[in-house]
């Protein structure tokens, strides 16, 4: 935290202006952190390639090159597919010291790729995963950063009123965090939707929904606990129930995806209880 100051109070000796952030790509997430910087004081430039992309407090200019041209901070708030060719673009200009944040979706492979474009213009590389909807929160967005410019980053935009937390200076760190919670997340939507779908077809689904939200209110900590171990533990007996919802799900003629991919799973589990169980025998009868 000291060391942030001292690179604020360094800054502000400096440049006593406001900060200059450069925004690539005005899509849901880059227009609404755009408009949350502007609201916080610091002067933004952005461009997009669709030219209707305008916002009141934002300086439109016409090419990456402008963007980046002053920026102590470049924001490239594109689609995964586009990082790439927006950091060459950047790094024909970026100059060393300026500070050039992927803010997209990615993993690991993708933001080393970004890192090594930059790297030759000197300017300092984040890999930043944006950890909550951004439309919701704008600027205050949570984020994970690491990289060799994430310090710096977090020294800059956190006293604009963005949640920064550095995790190291090795660039796909923090995508790898992000896609490591994605796997809960997404998957939890997915089974969330396979269960609502089917309690539809049985005319339960206000039920279902009602169990399912005083499920997740009652729940703490320990639920993670609860559900690794318990299906170590029980595994053989939640295959069978699984089993009976997947002949349930074929009555009510719905996907079983995440059903069928649960059975799997724990039909994997019950091999090695079996065979544990197994060992334990023999030893005993011995």
């Amino acid at each position: 935290m000291m060391a942030g100051h001292r690179t604020n109070a360094r800054r502000a000796a400096a440049d006593p202006g406001p900060l200059t952030v450069g925004v690539l790509g005005l899509g849901e997430a880059g227009a609404a952190i755009a408009e949350g910087l502007v609201k916080a004081g610091a002067r933004v430039k952005a461009w997009d390639p669709d030219p209707a992309r305008v916002l009141e407090g934002v300086g439109s200019v016409p090419d990456t090159a402008a963007v980046v041209a002053g920026s102590e901070v470049v924001l490239s708030l594109n689609s995964a597919s586009a990082s790439q060719d927006a950091a060459r673009a950047a790094a024909e200009v970026l100059q060393p010291g300026q500070v050039y944040a992927d803010l997209n979706s990615g993993g690991r492979g993708l933001k080393l790729e970004v890192s090594d474009i930059v790297a030759p213009s000197g300017a300092l590389f984040v890999d930043g995963a944006l950890m909550d909807g951004v439309p919701a929160r704008g600027l205050g967005t949570r984020v994970l950063a690491s990289g060799q410019g994430a310090s710096r980053f977090a020294s800059l935009l956190g006293p604009m009123g963005m949640p920064i937390e550095v995790i190291g200076e090795v660039p796909g760190d923090a995508a790898t965090r992000k896609l490591l919670r994605s796997i809960f997340s997404k998957g939890m939507a997915a089974v969330t939707i396979e269960a609502v779908s089917a309690a539809g077809a049985a005319r339960s689904e206000d039920w279902l929904r009602e169990e399912i939200g005083s499920w997740i209110a009652a729940s703490d900590a320990r639920l993670i606990e609860r559900l690794v171990e318990g299906t170590h533990t029980h595994a053989t007996r939640r295959l069978h129930e699984m089993e009976e919802v997947r002949d349930l799900l074929d009555e009510l003629a719905v996907e079983s995806r995440i059903t069928d991919a649960t059975i799997g799973y724990l039909r994997e589990l019950s091999r090695g209880e079996d065979q544990s169980e197994a060992s334990q025998g023999g030893r005993n009868g011995h």
